[in-house]
């Protein structure tokens, strides 16, 4: 759990920083990598895709979960 915490919210840094626009604030970025960690390792499971095992893969399937619930947000936000 612990783990998921972690990796969720560096992923939610990350995606912040990718989406410079996002404009939401660092904690509220963190938490939605901790969301977006969790949808992205749903919907790489869904597809079959597999980006690899270990911290880095977890890392990146964060990410990119991350940013697109910063995206989905985003559109909300306006």
């Amino acid at each position: 759990m612990i783990y998921a915490i972690i990796i969720g919210a560096i992923a939610g840094w990350l995606a912040g920083v990718i989406m410079k626009g996002g404009g939401f604030g660092l904690l509220f970025n963190i938490l939605l990598g901790i969301l977006g960690s969790v949808i992205g390792h749903w919907l790489f499971g869904t597809l079959d895709i597999s980006i690899g095992s270990g911290w880095l893969g977890d890392l990146i399937t964060g990410v990119i979960g991350a940013v697109v619930v910063l995206f989905v947000v985003g559109l909300f936000k306006k």
